[in-house]
């Protein structure tokens, strides 16, 4: 992820890293006792199981989702899960996913607040999305193929081999490889990486942080299949590597990591030119919702607010060219205008937007994402009923983005009613989706307005859950323990807290088995 705005330094971020690089080699003790277990099918299983790796995985999972640059942007994450879930259902299709993968692995996206071009896979079925890559891709299309080439270095194990090439050198490599990833993921700096690399006596990892040419070219194959197989344009993968490389000459700032990692060699882009044909168009166009979702990554990429200056001056610099990229222009004022809290100007490029929109004619995406940023304006500006009153336009919307917006709105809303309606419906939801750590960090400050506080620190307990951080989690439920001994406390509450401590102590000593299989040292006790 990136350096953090509030100023930590590179440096310090690699020693964040360095304290999850040690936790991943107390897991990886567990990962290398599997070894000499009989193979599941092929020879990378023979020496690294599918547990292993999507345990591996959960462990890096749980050191990237506290950081303040894990980005849970509903509508964002709404758009681009939907474009990676057909190439999940694609790469089943063609046999590249086995049952076992298929059922154990996350096949999960998240987003990271950055504004460089970067995307990478993690061992279990994990695959991070800087917002930079998004607001650079000019249809949905280029997206699934950097999303597509991504997955295939995951179905195609290529992770688990590098594992098994650095865990012949020596464990510590391995382990070095994993925070390399990792670091990748969190900083810019290659100081920064480094520190990290050499604090933790893996230089040698370095070597291992960028995947084979043999396998960039075997993504490159598969991914292409798989994103043709789901429905996508076969030109979204030769357009993609044209922008980035034109983009990347252009100006190279440091702000490209994905083309250092994955260099695109005149091979590769010949070999996707090649795929399409001698006659193919290689230039997409996109929709107007990926528009406006590539608009929406530009404002919520970088926090500053001359960033968010620079953006608000579209409004009055985009009255040529296509209504779409008017319409992405407007739309990315009006939301920076709405962050810096200028909300007269914000109401008059909405009013404009608006006017393009009804041009455009129907694109549903398109005039949905319109309707969320009107509510989102009301909701800044402190007018939660008004906020409510635009959401009316999607009757029958359920969808998270909906239900997360509401309770935003309901959080600034007085009227209890609306409050406990919102709250019914989150309730409902967290019952199907336990793990979403969002939810229930909306929710939990509903139950304290509604003064239901046991309820709401047991929903702050199940978003450090969701979230993995199982120590944070039990200490919430033991204050939601003490609570319930007063006498007018909610006892059926009381005792469904009871019984999700004790589940959550049970999963902590299954995780301190699996990190210390030696038995937990002297002082590691939580």
């Amino acid at each position: 992820m990136p350096t953090s705005r509030g100023g930590a330094s590179s440096v310090s971020r690699g020693r964040r890293c360095l304290a999850a690089l040690l936790s991943v080699t107390l897991l990886s003790q567990s990962v290398w006792a599997q070894v000499n277990l009989p193979a599941l099918g092929d020879s990378v299983s023979a020496e690294v199981s599918i547990g292993a790796e999507k345990k591996l995985g959960d462990q890096v999972m749980r050191q990237i989702r506290p950081d303040p640059d894990f980005i849970d942007d509903p509508l964002l994450l709404e758009y681009v899960q939907g474009t990676f879930n057909p190439l999940v259902k694609a790469a089943r299709r063609l046999g590249n996913i086995s049952d076992d993968t298929a059922d154990r692995f996350a096949w999960e996206v998240f987003l990271v607040r950055d504004k460089s071009v970067n995307a990478f896979a993690l061992p279990g079925g994990y695959i991070g999305v800087h917002l930079g890559l998004i607001a650079m891709t000019g249809a949905r299309d280029e997206l699934a193929s950097v999303l597509g080439h991504e997955l295939s270095h995951i179905t195609q194990r290529h992770i688990a081999r590098s594992i098994i090439g650095d865990s012949r050198n020596s464990m510590l490599a391995t382990a070095g490889m994993i925070l390399g990833i990792l670091a990748a993921a969190r900083s810019r700096s290659t100081d920064g990486v480094q520190a990290a690399v050499l604090g933790s006596q893996a230089a040698a990892a370095q070597a291992s942080l960028n995947f084979s040419r043999d396998m960039e070219r075997e993504a490159d194959r598969v991914g292409f299949q798989v994103m043709t197989q789901a429905g996508y344009a076969p030109a979204g993968m030769a357009s993609m590597f044209e922008r980035m490389e034109q983009a990347y000459h252009l100006m190279d700032s440091g702000a490209y990591p994905y083309l250092r990692s994955h260099p695109l060699t005149s091979e590769r882009i010949g070999e996707a030119r090649a795929r399409l044909g001698t006659n193919a168009e290689t230039k997409l166009v996109g929709t107007t919702e990926h528009a406006l979702m590539a608009a929406r990554s530009k404002v919520l990429m970088d926090q500053r607010a001359e960033a968010w200056r620079q953006l608000q001056g579209l409004d009055a610099g985009a009255r040529q060219g296509a209504r779409t990229d008017q319409l992405a222009a407007r739309y990315t004022s009006a939301l920076a205008s709405i962050k810096l809290r200028d909300f007269s100007r914000a109401e008059a490029t909405l009013k404009t937007a608006d006017a393009i929109a009804g041009l455009l004619g129907a694109d549903p995406g398109a005039q949905r994402m319109m309707v969320f940023l009107h509510a989102e304006f009301e909701l800044a500006r402190g007018k939660p009923a008004a906020g409510f009153a635009a959401l009316d336009a999607l009757k029958g919307d359920r969808s998270r983005p909906m239900l997360m917006l509401k309770a935003e709105l309901a959080k600034a809303d007085d009227r209890p009613e609306i409050k406990r309606d919102v709250v019914d419906s989150l309730q409902t939801y967290l019952s199907l989706n336990s793990a979403d750590s969002l939810g229930w960090q909306e929710i939990a400050p509903l139950w304290q307005q509604l003064n239901q506080p046991l309820r709401s620190v047991r929903a702050q307990g199940e978003a450090r859950a969701a979230l993995g951080d199982i120590n944070g989690a039990i200490d919430r439920m033991r204050s939601a323990l003490r609570q319930s001994r007063s006498r007018d406390s909610d006892q059926i509450e009381a005792s469904v807290i009871d019984a999700r401590l004790r589940s959550l102590l049970y999963e902590q000593r299954q995780m301190l088995a699996e990190m210390y299989p030696r038995g937990v040292p002297v002082g590691a006790e939580p």
